[in-house]
């Protein structure tokens, strides 16, 4: 019974892991993410997505038909309690070429963020120039990052609730800086997946003291509601994903993409509408009693 019982977990872990590689594999070709002699800069935070982020790139590089370097990089940011020997303990047991970058960011953090107010916005600003310079420093050229569809999600709501803008996190970008080229392999990852396969997998996670301590967090308010939907309406996440991958600039309303002040009928597409419908108005429109009705301004509520 043990031994049925082990083997049916073995099953659904290797399905798991079959379904995380093929995300990660469609997401890395849907976007040019990882190109022949690639130096990939995997940031690992000690979380369960940058875990399985690495994981993951690391078993498709035994296989892919390109090569690509994979160098993991971790920021020290200083904070209380920071378990400094987890992760290089693991690279190394790992085998897996590694940096350990050391700056205290957390001090600043907490000098400049009143206390009771959110400090990911700062924390993350600082993080990211610090790794964005170390991937130049060491010739990166490209800088992975773990976010996974659950977080893009929650981004592109957390722009439009309290950001006023229609944006989210772009599976790849090129950084402000001009120099680095951002990718995000997990883009097509559930949250939910992830969080089994880090389980599975007994990764040596280290908790975020500094911003996960944090209550009422604006995004866990989204985090909330989008769980909330999706067990009210199963599948309603995917589909929301799909709609960031189906955008129609033309049904929007911002002008710097798509060119609504120069927006001209067709004359010909006119003519031929005239042509081919005028019989079949005609007949609808000399009706009195909708004529009646539409002049006087009334709602039609039947023909």
């Amino acid at each position: 019974m043990k031994e049925q019982a082990a083997r049916q977990d073995r099953l659904e872990f290797n399905k798991l892991q079959k379904r995380l590689r093929r995300l990660v594999g469609t997401a890395i070709i849907d976007y040019n993410m990882i190109e022949e002699g690639d130096k990939v800069m995997v940031c690992l935070s000690g979380g369960k997505d940058s875990y399985t982020m690495l994981d993951i790139l690391l078993s498709l590089q035994k296989t892919a038909p390109i090569d690509f370097e994979v160098i993991a990089v971790n920021m020290d940011q200083k904070q209380p309690g920071f378990p400094e020997h987890v992760l290089p303990e693991y690279l190394t047991a790992l085998g897996v070429p590694f940096h350990i970058i050391e700056r205290d960011t957390y001090s600043i953090v907490k000098e400049i963020v009143p206390e009771g107010k959110t400090t990911c916005g700062l924390c993350s600003r600082l993080r990211r120039g610090t790794l964005y310079d170390f991937a130049a420093e060491i010739g990166a050229t490209k800088v992975a990052l773990g976010h996974h569809r659950d977080d893009i999600i929650e981004t592109l709501f957390l722009n439009m609730f309290y950001g006023g803008k229609l944006k989210a996190m772009p599976p790849k970008l090129l950084a402000d800086d001009k120099r680095n080229i951002v990718i995000r392999p997990l883009a097509y990852c559930s949250e939910a997946d992830i969080i089994e396969f880090a389980s599975l997998k007994g990764f040596p996670i280290i908790p975020c003291n500094l911003c996960g301590s944090q209550e009422n967090l604006q995004r866990q308010v989204i985090k909330d509601m989008l769980h909330t939907w999706e067990k009210q309406h199963p599948g309603r996440t995917e589909t929301i994903f799909s709609a960031i991958k189906n955008v129609s600039p033309s049904q929007l309303a911002d002008s710097s993409l798509f060119n609504f002040v120069d927006l001209l009928a067709d004359k010909n597409a006119i003519a031929r509408t005239d042509t081919d419908t005028c019989s079949t108005i005609e007949p609808f429109v000399s009706k009195p009693s909708i004529v009646q009705f539409l002049d006087a301004g009334d709602i039609l509520e039947s023909v």
